[in-house]
């Protein structure tokens, strides 16, 4: 039985289609620029895209980590009731 049968037979609004993934996958394509800049970005698997999408989303999550680092150690160098010093507390927070 074909996956697209049995989530027709399921008749569950949790089940995702075939037509759904291929729609998010083409989106993910689309978004990673890793993949984005290949020119034969169509030809990319499924699941290179899905390993790529993890890779790019650790890295946000790198990145995103040094910069708070840094903005924390740039807090501790400047006068803390300074305008400059609420601005990087607030960029912090967020």
């Amino acid at each position: 039985m074909s996956s697209s049968r049995r989530s027709r037979q399921a008749g569950s609004s949790s089940r995702i289609s075939d037509d759904q993934i291929t729609d998010l996958i083409s989106k993910l394509r689309q978004s990673i620029p890793e993949i984005r800049q290949n020119r034969r970005s169509n030809t990319v698997s499924a699941s290179k895209v899905l390993q790529e999408t993890c890779n790019y989303i650790r890295n946000l999550n790198k990145e995103a980590d040094d910069l708070s680092d840094r903005l924390s150690q740039l807090l501790e160098t400047i006068d803390p009731n300074s305008p400059q010093a609420a601005i990087v507390r607030s960029l912090i927070n967020e």
